[in-house]
This record gives C-alpha cells, structure tokens and sequence, in this order.
C-alpha cells in the first residue's frame, strides 16, 4: 500500500503538459497507412560511430502495440489496462495513432486507446545509447478511470538473460548477444562493434510489480487480465530477477480524475558490456524529469531552412520531410581521423557496407542535404578535402578510418592501381555552394576539384584518347557492383570480381559523361571565383570532350550512346556486342553533351514503354534486353532496378534541354515508388523494381534523399 501511495505522488509531479511543434508547416497527420518514414536516430551531436543504436517505429501493424525495434536489439512498447480493460494492439485502439511530426530523432502521434483516455505518444532517441518514450495520458471522459501500464522490453527466443533488478532506481538490468553477421554486408570484424550488450529498462514511476516471461505477447494477456473468479486472483508481475527470458517488463498504476492528466516516461537504456552501468543509469535518472520541449524547438530550428513548398498532397509532404529525416538520420560528428561530421549509408538497420565511409555516389545526397543543413553538407565534402591525397585521387572511401583506396594491380600498367570513386566531386561541391554561398568553401572545394581531375586525366586516360576508361578494379569504381550488361562478362556473374568486369579495357561512356561534368563544374566554380582563364581553360576541355563523345560513342543507326572498345573504338569486344542500352545514354543530357537533334533521339528512346518508360521510374537497363529484370532481390543489382539518384539525373538533364513536363512526369514515377514503399513498410529503399512492389535490398539508404531534391526542382517556379 505504501508503495502505491508513493506512487500516486510521484506520477502527480510529472503532469507535463503537450509538446508543441511551433512551426506549422512541420505538422500533419499521418495515419497508419500514409507514406510516412519511420526510423529515428540520435542527434548528430548525441551520436557515436560504434555502440549506437537507431529504432524502427512500427505505429501501423493492427496487430501490434506500437513499437520500436533496434537492428539485433528487440523491441520495446506498451500495453494498456483501462479500467481491467487490456489493450493489447492498435487494431483495438478506440481512435488510431495518428503522427502529428516527425523528425531525424524524435516522433510525436495522438491516440486513444480507451474511450475518453486521449494520449500523446513522443518517442525520443535521446543519445546512441538512450531511447525513451514519453506518454502525456489524460482522461476528457466524464467520469474517473483507473489505467494500468505495462511497459515491455522483448527479444524472443529465450535470449534475454535477466542480470538483476535494481531497487534504488527502479530498473531491469538485462544482457543480450548481437551478432556482427548481416545478410547483406556482416560488419567489419575488427571494428569495435559491441556483441555482448548491456538493456537497462526502467521507467519515470515507481512501479507497481515487474516481472520476465518465456511466453508469447498473447499468453502475457492471459497473465495480466488474470481469471476475475480464481480464488488466488494475482494482480502482480512475477519479480523475476535473474535467468533467461523473451521479455521483461514493468508495471505502473494510477487513476485519473474527470480532466486530469500524468505524464509517463520509459526508457530503454543500451550499450556494450563493457560501458559503464552507473553512468548510463544516471543519464536516464536525469531524462527522467528533463523538459522535452528544447529538443522539439531544436529540431523545428533545425528545419527551418528548408524550401517552403506549397504541396498538392500530403503524400508529398510526408515525403519531402522523410528525405530530410533520412538524410540527417545518417550523420555522426567528427571521429579518429576526420575533423568534420560525416555521414553513414544506413544507422538503422546496421550493415557492414553501409557503415563503411563516405562515398562520392553517396555524397549526391548532399544536394538535397543542402537545403536542411548547408554547414554540415559542406563539412560532409570536407572530408574528401582533408583526406586527398598529395597527388590529388580522392578515394573510394574517406571517413574516420582515413583514404581507403584498394589497390588492384593494372594489367596495362603491371602495377597496383589505386580505386576512386565515381567523380562526382565538384558538381556536387558547385550545388552546394549555390545553396550556401559561402565562398571560402567554394574557393577551397575549387582547390580541391581542380587537384582531383587532374588525378583522373593522368589515372583513367592511360591511351591519352581524351576518352575514359574505369581503374583495374572498376567494379565498384562505376558503382555497378553487382550485375551489369556491359562491364559484366557472364549474366550469372559465376567469375570473380575482376575476371567479371571489363570496365578498364573500354572506354567508358559514363565515366566520360562524369568527366564532362566535373569539367563544366570547375568552369562555373572559377568564374564565380573571378578566375576569368581558369574558367574559359576547363569550358573548353569540355568542349572538346564532348565533341570526342559525339564523333566516337554516338551509334546513328540505333540513336544511343555506348562505351567502346579501348583498342579499336569499336561497338564491340571480342564476340560481344556493347551496344546495350543503359540509363548511363541518358547522361548526355544531364551533362549537356548531346546535340539538340540528338536529345530528342534519346528522350524518343525515355519514353518507350518497352524500353525505359517503366511505372516507377527509368531502369538501368532497356527492359526489352535480354538481360533485363525486374526483380529486385538482392543489392546492387544494375539490369533493371531504379535507382533514385541515376534518375534524378536523367530528370535534370531532361530540364536542361526544355522537357521539363518530361522531367515532371519522372518525378511523379518516383514518387510512386517512394509513396508505394512508404505505405507498406514506412522504409526508404537502396533501389526499387520498376514494375513490381515487392523489394529484397538493403533499406534507408540515404541516397534516397535526393526525393527531397526532386520535389523542389518539381515545384520550382
């Protein structure tokens, strides 16, 4: 009885009222089945590269509390007792969850689970370590009722192995093992990933009863509803405290009078074995009673940068914000060998590749980044800028763990050969800029740009053509790391690597088109420098380059671009023929190589539905090739799948010719495709099928982004 006084008046303390999101452009109301992106991380400045963990919310199953999953780590979530009432789903919800905001770390929704209890649901990624939710309960019914809260922490399979329960503090104190194997990518073994893991569960009241249970969510309603009629009726948890379980969880009581309202918080602390419990506990103590309200006006001062734009359709909307959620969701600050923030291709779900380094085909995010934040955007490409190398190459990847430029022995050269990236490098840096302004950046991504092409020139031009030609391990260098109709030797990719790709014995028309490009690039970064020479220097290698182009890897009897053979310049290697058609043909709009006539030859070829004209969006490869597919079953796959970033270049190469309601048409078949996905999984995707719904790649990639890129050039008067 003590204990339940004791509680009364500390739940009376916390009679917090709603958290307000002052900006109303940032409000909707998302229900379950509305495109809204789902996962949160914490706060760039709250972040750390290893023992973070990120959280999927799941408000849109009717079968399932609303709940928040971490990658190995489980799920935590409530269930409700009104009145010995207990709901367990959202499918029983007297009113459903409906997301009112949403941003990189936190979620706010409404709900009603019970006739005349209105409740507002925050979920909150306070730091890599903490996650909390926050429960504002208040009764507008007319008469009293009684609430019973069961807060649970489950992993499953007996995994859950329960250390203690501490009494001062009123937590659980739990261990779990997480793997470093992934489906996709495992995670890098040596990296110091956190395997054995350390839950502390715990919650802002003093609780009723806890316990920990073997069974399944369906049998802990038979252990909380109890049978009214039993002669030994129990309305407590079972006090486990030591062993292994499925899921723990807590147990608070209150009431609330006609009008009143409690506010509620638990918390689900994580971090390796190793880390300090005490510290961890303390931390939590503190958010226990923490006002919430600074972290929300943060990140309504976070987005208020971001283009205004006066959407259709929510659907739209939800999109446009999901971008930038994405985008920053995928942030950490400076680390070991980098002193600028940099950016991860997923936080949540955690893979191996995907928590590589940054990478130039990545770094296209950035002109969508942009407009949320330009510092930290240019901060990203500072990274590629401290870490060049004295002869110029900008690697394959560059983050923390420093240049990471896998050398692969050139069979023209004998000699290791080291990998860069797809050169995306001072486009990118030029977008930026027009977004920021900020002309010291300019003055030094110009620096860097210039020492960088002139790597390229003397590294990817080895016959001193003016064509280019991918490194010895082009694989991954032209981003088509796994099946390709041109690069790839054999349609079941059954040789290695590098006996697979043929990248570096053509002249590639793609590199080439990224060539032109970074050219233009530095021409418009020098003139608006004032370096007048400069300028007119780099326009007219880029000229020259394009009239190569023209006159080498133009085909007149098919109306497309190719690549060709380094040796010959011919349409063919060996018995292949090369002239197979690709989205990279598109490019030649995108950097202005093609000639009026032949720009409109190439969108003739865009919107052939049995070619490229696909429901949701323009696929890698002609889908009347014979290689062509579908079927997005696995990553990186480039012989049909959409890939959000390749189109949007198609769709600026497209306004740069005048089809702008060409182009728009494209946004809208992306947007399909996004809007699709988001509705049935509430996950961004790697790439997309672009004649199917159901996907098999890595999810919340965050090149995905460049949606929100796409929805402003959409709207843009």
């Amino acid at each position: 009885m003590k204990k339940l006084i004791l509680f009364f008046l500390i739940t009376k303390l916390f009679a917090a009222q709603q958290l307000i999101v002052s900006d109303p452009y940032l409000t909707f109301k998302a229900k379950q089945n509305d495109p809204l992106y789902t996962t949160y991380t914490a706060a760039m400045e709250r972040s750390r590269l290893y023992g973070d963990k990120g959280y999927k919310m799941d408000y849109y199953s009717e079968h399932l509390p609303i709940n928040y999953s971490g990658d190995q780590a489980g799920k935590f979530y409530c269930v409700w007792k009104v009145d010995q009432v207990v709901v367990m789903n959202t499918g029983e919800f007297y009113e459903k969850p409906v997301v009112t905001s949403s941003f990189p770390d936190m979620m706010i929704m409404e709900y009603s689970p019970f006739k005349g209890i209105k409740v507002q649901e925050t979920f909150f990624v306070y730091s890599s370590s903490i996650a909390l939710v926050n429960l504002q309960i208040k009764n507008i019914d007319n008469i009293d009722h009684n609430i019973e809260l069961y807060p649970v922490l489950e992993l499953g399979n007996d995994s859950l192995f329960i250390k203690d329960y501490d009494k001062l503090h009123n937590g659980y104190i739990t261990e779990h093992h997480e793997s470093k194997y992934r489906l996709i990518s495992s995670l890098y073994k040596n990296a110091p990933y956190p395997t054995e893991t350390r839950d502390y569960f715990a919650a802002s009241f003093f609780p009723y009863s806890f316990g920990g249970f073997h069974k399944s969510l369906e049998d802990f309603y038979i252990t909380i509803k109890t049978d009214f009629y039993a002669e030994k009726r129990n309305d407590s948890l079972n006090h486990k405290k030591e062993g292994l379980v499925n899921f723990i969880s807590l147990h608070g009581k209150f009431s609330l009078k006609t009008g009143e309202e409690v506010n509620v918080r638990y918390f689900r602390g994580w971090q390796d074995q190793k880390e300090d419990l005490h510290k961890l506990v303390e931390e939590i103590e503190r958010l226990k009673t923490e006002p919430l309200q600074k972290y929300v006006d943060a990140n309504v001062k976070l987005f208020s940068q971001i283009p205004r734009i006066k959407f259709k359709t929510q659907d739209e909307k939800l999109v446009y914000l999901g971008a930038f959620n994405l985008a920053r969701g995928c942030f950490y600050p400076p680390a070991e060998k980098t002193n600028y923030n940099f950016y991860v291709f997923s936080r949540q779900p955690l893979w191996g590749w995907g928590h590589g380094h940054q990478v130039l085909h990545e770094s296209l995010s950035m002109l969508a980044y942009v407009y949320l934040d330009p510092k930290s955007a240019e901060n990203s490409q500072r990274v590629y800028m401290e870490q060049q190398r004295e002869d110029g190459l900008i690697a394959y990847r560059h983050g923390p763990r420093d240049l990471q430029d896998y050398p692969h022995i050139s069979k023209e050269l004998n000699k290791d050969m080291s990998t860069t990236s797809a050169p995306f490098f001072s486009w990118i840096n030029w977008e930026v800029y027009k977004v920021s302004k900020d002309k010291r950046f300019l003055s030094d991504a110009y620096n860097s740009g210039e020492k960088y092409i002139k790597w390229l020139i003397n590294n990817r031009d080895l016959d001193k053509d003016g064509l280019y030609e991918w490194g010895p391990y082009g694989i991954i260098e032209n981003v088509r790391d796994w099946y390709n109709a041109v690069f790839q030797v054999s349609a079941e990719r059954h040789l290695d690597v590098d006996k697979e790709d043929i990248s570096d014995e053509l002249e590639c028309v793609d590199l080439t088109f990224m060539m032109i490009k970074e050219m233009h690039s530095l021409s418009q970064m020098a003139k608006e420098l004032g370096m007048k020479d400069a300028s007119h220097a780099w326009g007219k290698i880029a000229d020259l380059t394009s009239e190569l182009v023209n006159q080498k890897m133009w085909d007149d009897s098919s109306k497309f671009y190719y690549s060709i053979n380094k040796k010959d310049h011919s349409f063919k290697y060996l018995t292949r023929d090369l002239r197979r058609m690709e989205i990279i043909g598109f490019l030649a709009l995108w950097a202005e190589v093609a000639p009026k006539d032949r720009a409109e030859q190439l969108v003739k070829h865009l919107l052939d539905p049995k070619k490229f004209w696909r429901k949701y969006g323009v696929p890698t490869l002609a889908a009347d090739d014979p290689w062509y597919t579908p079927y997005v079953d696995y990553c990186c796959k480039w012989n049909g799948p959409v890939w959000l970033l390749w189109d949007y270049m198609v769709l600026d190469g497209l306004k740069k010719y005048g089809y702008n309601k060409i182009a728009n048409q494209l946004a809208d078949k992306m947007l399909l495709a996004v809007t699709t996905q988001l509705k049935k999984n509430h996950n961004y995707w790697e790439s997309y099928s672009p004649d199917n719904e159901v996907l098999n790649s890595p999810p919340n990639y965050i090149w995905d982004s460049i949606m929100a890129r796409v929805l402003i050039e959409k709207y843009k008067k």
